[in-house]
């Protein structure tokens, strides 16, 4: 097949894009297979400004496209690390074929890369805008200044919203969500919304102070949420579309039917212990939801300093009820620990709360997250190991995103190769299916 009829054959799959752009990319297509047999063209600075073209190559001809749509497009991609694309932008070349390629696992239709920059760009934007609608531009912080830029985790938000649209094409069971918003209108006081939602979710009131390790609780909650299509998806290194380089807890995503919760893992430099602290964001990010708030959020346990405000009372009713902690003993660091273990929390998290019901002094509450904090710091260094593909892959999408768009595939609805390439974005090979099965459990 020549260039111009891949071009042509596009289109119909392209019927989202303007098909202006189309167009250019099948008269560039035709050009190129005109040329056939000629000697290559040479890149020509001047055809495109003072910015060094791209040359794409087939059979022997190059034809020029404007860098900065080369750019512009898959840099705000999940290939935008790829050899080829890395490549490609170091020799100002690259082939047909790795176009295309490129172009399939970013979900671009390749006609495009042919347009005006101009254009390119307005498209963008308006494709951006209307992505990001389910997420404010607002950081929620919660005991912290830190603000996040969504652009800082631009690729993550668009992964999980292109999840989103995933279930409600291919998912013909799902419901209103009726976590949304179940908290927008306080029932009064925040152990009465607390019970609200604990309520909805399906728990007990100390069924997470009951599970048996803070891990085991952390399980539990994220089961009782994607019970009622809030997915939850967790950051594992190397499965996500990048790398978070900035300091944040998570964020949640706005939909009707199925919001998306983000929760980012690792050492948030708040000296607190990795499942303590995940237990409580994540329960934060359900109340959340539950307000109907949607943004991405920062939070600092170590910090009573900054005002908490009411969804922190709602989570700490949630995990540390105000009666069950004004019965603790809370006099020295070791009482703390104790009852934060009961509770399933960090201490640092345990003496914030305790602050905050003004059970200690700030003195007091300052000299205990000064002492943990030393203690945490002084532990030996803890490295993740690299997870199996079909580990990480469900540990980021979600179990019960997994197992949903497994239904899907069953059905029909869904090919083996798509599915390894939207759902798992091409970290497993078809043959590996199975064995995400079973790693789904």
């Amino acid at each position: 097949m020549c260039a111009a009829q891949h071009f042509r054959s596009a289109i119909g799959k392209s019927a989202h894009w303007p098909a202006s752009y189309l167009e250019h990319g099948v008269a560039a297509a035709a050009r190129m297979s005109d040329r056939r047999g000629m000697r290559a063209e040479q890149p020509r600075l001047h055809q495109l400004g003072s910015v060094r073209p791209i040359a794409v190559a087939l059979n022997g001809t190059r034809t020029m496209i404007d860098r900065r749509v080369f750019e512009d497009l898959f840099e705000n991609s999940v290939v935008s690390g790829r050899a080829p694309y890395r490549q490609a932008l170091d020799r100002s070349e690259i082939t047909f074929g790795e176009l295309v390629e490129l172009s399939r696992k970013a979900d671009i239709p390749y006609p495009l890369f042919f347009a005006p920059h101009d254009h390119v760009r307005a498209q963008i934007a308006t494709k951006t805008d209307k992505l990001l609608q389910g997420v404010s531009k607002e950081t929620f912080a919660l005991n912290s200044r830190t603000t996040v830029d969504v652009e800082d985790v631009e690729l993550i938000v668009k992964d999980l919203i292109r999840k989103q649209m995933l279930l409600r094409k291919h998912d013909p069971d799902l419901e209103d969500n009726r976590i949304v918003g179940l908290l927008k209108r306080s029932r009064g006081s925040a152990a009465a919304d607390a019970k609200v939602l604990v309520d909805a979710l399906g728990l007990q009131h100390d069924t997470l102070t009951q599970a048996r390790t803070k891990k085991r609780a952390l399980e539990i909650l994220i089961e009782r949420l994607e019970a009622h299509q809030v997915f939850v998806s967790l950051s594992v290194r190397g499965f996500m579309p990048q790398l978070i380089e900035v300091k944040f807890s998570g964020l949640t995503i706005k939909d009707k039917k199925v919001p998306y919760i983000f929760l980012a893992r690792g050492d948030h430099g708040d000296a607190q212990e990795p499942e303590g602290r995940q237990l409580f964001t994540l329960t934060l990010l359900a109340v959340l939801v539950a307000r109907g708030i949607f943004a991405p959020v920062t939070y600092d346990g170590s910090s009573p300093a900054v005002g908490p405000g009411r969804e922190y009372d709602i989570v700490g009713e949630i995990l540390m009820p105000e009666q069950a902690v004004r019965g603790l003993a809370l006099a020295t660091l070791e009482d703390l620990k104790a009852s934060a273990d009961r509770f399933n929390v960090t201490p640092s998290a345990l003496v914030v709360r305790a602050r905050r019901l003004r059970l200690v002094s700030p003195a007091v509450a300052a000299s205990h997250l000064n002492a943990l904090g030393r203690e945490f710091a002084a532990r030996p260094p803890s490295r993740a190991q690299q997870p199996k593909p079909v580990n990480g892959v469900r540990t980021y999408n979600g179990r019960e995103f997994s197992a949903r768009m497994l239904r899907a595939l069953d059905a029909g609805r869904v090919s083996p190769g798509d599915f390894c390439r939207v759902v798992c974005a091409n970290k497993i090979k078809p043959h590996q299916i199975r064995d995400f099965r079973e790693a789904l459990g």
